[in-house]
């Protein structure tokens, strides 16, 4: 994990599997006119910081548009598929295709969209030989402090001892949540110690407009929302 003037093999891996029980097809599904993937594709192909952009699937559908995208295409074992199969895996199986070894991972979900080219870079450009991996994050709007949690019918503070009844949001203290939107991590890191994040994790702000994780088709009404503002504000600009 040393740190020298030679540039940096930086690959961008795409987890992308066929199955989806909330939205069918989730990774293709036709988003503001194009599949939901290639907006994560075009986002990585277009950073200044990834040498690679590989996509892994287990779908012949998946792997043709990205390809078509521009991507390269990693096909997964069925046993890498499943539902209940974690990225960690995906992930060492990609690199384990590779003819060369990369020094940084960075892992972009597809369901993260709205994630720009220039958030890639500036999470890759913070990973130093000081930390295992840097973790985009985005504050959460409501706040655990002000929720709750049961046993049996009784209502209890889902944060023990919070005592914060009728204190305005803003007052509380400011909580924020793993967006899954951009992970980037040492090599080393993810082979050897076989952890996307490691011990010594470095926090990468994303304003929450940039960061929704889609799940259902509620997150892709909203996305379509903010995405609509985002290109209205461009054009303005110009």
């Amino acid at each position: 994990m040393t740190e020298n003037n030679k540039k940096q093999n930086v690959v961008g891996i795409i987890p992308a599997r066929g199955g989806s029980k909330g939205i069918p097809k989730k990774n293709i599904y036709l988003f503001a006119g194009k599949p939901l993937l290639a907006y994560t594709i075009e986002a990585a192909l277009n950073s200044n910081t990834l040498s690679k952009v590989l996509v892994s699937t287990d779908s012949e559908e998946i792997a043709e548009v990205a390809l078509r995208f521009g991507a390269e295409v990693v096909c997964r074992p069925d046993e890498l598929a499943g539902d209940d199969t974690l990225v960690l895996p995906v992930l060492l199986h990609a690199v384990k295709q590779m003819d060369v070894v990369p020094d940084k991972v960075v892992t972009l979900q597809p369901t993260s969209p709205l994630r720009l080219s220039r958030h890639i870079d500036e999470a890759v450009q913070l990973l130093s030989s000081e930390w295992d991996a840097v973790v985009s994050i985005s504050e959460v709007q409501l706040s655990p402090f002000k929720m709750y949690r049961l046993e049996g019918d009784k209502l209890l503070p889902f944060v023990a001892d919070s005592n914060r009844e009728g204190v305005p949001r803003q007052q509380l203290p400011k909580v924020y949540r793993d967006s899954g939107a951009i992970y980037v991590t040492w090599h080393d890191v993810l082979t050897k110690k076989n952890t996307m994040r490691g011990d010594n994790i470095r926090s990468y702000y994303i304003d929450p407009k940039y960061a929704i994780d889609i799940d259902s088709i509620i997150d892709l009404k909203l996305a379509e929302v903010l995405l609509k503002e985002e290109r209205g504000s461009d054009s303005q600009k110009k």
